[in-house]
């Protein structure tokens, strides 16, 4: 199976790109055509992290709104650090 290859926004480089689209909706459209599977293993640490030191509850709807928040802030804002 051939890897599809995208510019990720987040490491701005050439990388591969997702298997499928992770996230629902229009954002989620934007991070599959956009971020590669490199920056979404980076997300998913960094998820965890606020996820913990936040104490959020992922059933409620007010701490995954902030949570998506963090997302686009990580992955489109401009106060990124990449290791």
């Amino acid at each position: 199976m051939r890897k599809r290859m995208i510019y990720c926004f987040f490491l701005k480089k050439e990388s591969e790109g997702q298997d499928f689209q992770f996230y629902p909706g229009k954002l989620g459209s934007r991070i599959y055509e956009n971020i590669s599977k490199e920056a979404w293993n980076i997300w998913k640490v960094k998820q965890t992290i606020l996820i913990n030191e936040k104490r959020l509850n992922m059933l409620n709807v007010k701490d995954r709104k902030m949570l998506e928040k963090e997302m686009i802030k990580f992955f489109f804002g401009n106060n990124k650090i990449v290791s």
